[in-house]
């Protein structure tokens, strides 16, 4: 079916992905101790959905076992603006560069659904062409078992990033780029400005050859960090990095930590920003991803309301996070901005309802020197 993998591959492009990949389902037998490694060191924090689905996320031909092909999508969201730029402006809230539109997961699933539909659609013509069912939509039987029913049709199933998926992983194995030494997806041809996507499908499709590594003795992800989440090249600890806790960490963040996170209130690009393989990055080709490139002002986010929060950021990947969560960040911001004349929209949630929120507007005012509020 070598025709059929580069149709697949003209279609994918057609539909807006920049790059393809294939592997088998068990080509990362590797992942499953490197995965328990990283949660029995604890450093997976509250995401306590990493160690309860261990046993799927660690080996995808668990995941569903009919399936003989994983192909891995790429999707390019490169910012039009130097993301670091809002980093100097500190009464202004940065905000992640995927995040700064529609939201991603909604985009690249209905991609992946329109790319699997075609899929099916294609295996299926050719079977019915030729009168017989493909032998690579009949699941494979213990030896000595009786032979199944073949499947008359083909199947798929299309993940991104909420399932137990390890995409990197599996974008490596199928050759779409390598893991770098910030631990995100890198390519040649691509730069890092890339979402992942996953077909499982029961159709055998030919698998490509896994990417290596090309990070030489570059270190520019690992120095920039401003809260020292990389222990060593190639590892991460998500409780010291900026993505996971204005994202995933629920309560007060450690207060040595706050001075780290600047003026950032949802997630952290710094170790992106810097890749030197970003030269090779490709341009967006979905205007919906790139949003407003004007950062928002710390004094109106901190003014939000949960109806007006909603509204703000309907459709985007920050509404997740919740109001709460986002006025911690906005706090923390504040208090990180020198900006003094902040200080009321920070003591404005002394009086909070939700301690956390009350917590993050003390410690506000007192970086800003001001707190009583007054």
């Amino acid at each position: 079916m070598g025709d059929l993998k580069e149709r697949l591959r003209e279609m994918a492009l057609a539909e807006g992905f920049s790059g393809m990949g294939v592997c088998r389902p068990d080509a990362i037998p590797e992942a499953a101790a490197r995965l328990r490694a990283f949660v029995e060191a604890g450093r997976h924090g509250q995401m306590g959905w990493m160690a309860e689905r261990m046993g799927w996320r660690g080996d995808p031909a668990a995941l569903w076992p009919e399936a003989r092909s994983v192909v891995m999508l790429a999707e390019v969201y490169t910012p039009g603006h130097d993301p670091m730029a809002v980093l100097e402006r500190p009464e202004r809230g940065a905000v992640s560069v995927y995040a700064h539109g529609r939201d991603y997961h909604d985009l690249v699933k209905k991609r992946l659904k329109r790319v699997g539909r075609w899929l099916l659609e294609e295996v299926g013509s050719r079977s019915r062409n030729s009168n017989r069912v493909p032998l690579s939509s009949i699941a494979s039987q213990p030896s000595g078992a009786p032979a199944a029913k073949p499947l008359v049709s083909p199947g798929i199933k299309v993940f991104v990033d909420t399932a137990p998926v390890m995409e990197k992983p599996l974008a490596q194995a199928a050759g779409l780029g390598w893991q770098g030494k910030h631990t995100n997806l890198l390519s040649r041809e691509l730069g890092n400005w890339f979402f992942l996507g996953a077909i499982f499908t029961t159709v055998e499709l030919e698998p490509d050859a896994p990417e290596q590594e090309h990070c030489g003795s570059c270190r520019k992800c690992l120095d920039i960090c401003p809260t020292n989440a990389f222990p060593a090249p190639f590892q991460l600890d998500a409780r010291r990095c900026i993505s996971y806790l204005t994202i995933e960490h629920e309560g007060p963040v450690d207060e040595a930590l706050r001075p780290g996170l600047g003026n950032r209130i949802y997630g952290c690009d710094d170790c992106l920003a810097v890749c030197p393989w970003n030269k090779f990055a490709q341009d967006a080709r979905e205007t919906r991803y790139l949003g407003d490139p004007e950062p928002p002002l710390l004094a109106d986010l901190s003014a939000l309301d949960d109806a007006a929060f909603r509204a703000r950021y309907a459709g985007s990947a920050v509404k997740r996070i919740g109001l709460p969560r986002f006025l911690r960040n906005v706090l923390y911001a504040i208090g990180n901005s020198g900006e003094t004349g902040l200080a009321p929209a920070a003591a404005a949630h002394l009086g909070h309802e939700d301690a956390t929120i009350r917590d993050a507007a003390r410690w506000a005012l007192g970086r800003l020197g001001n707190r009583g509020g007054d």
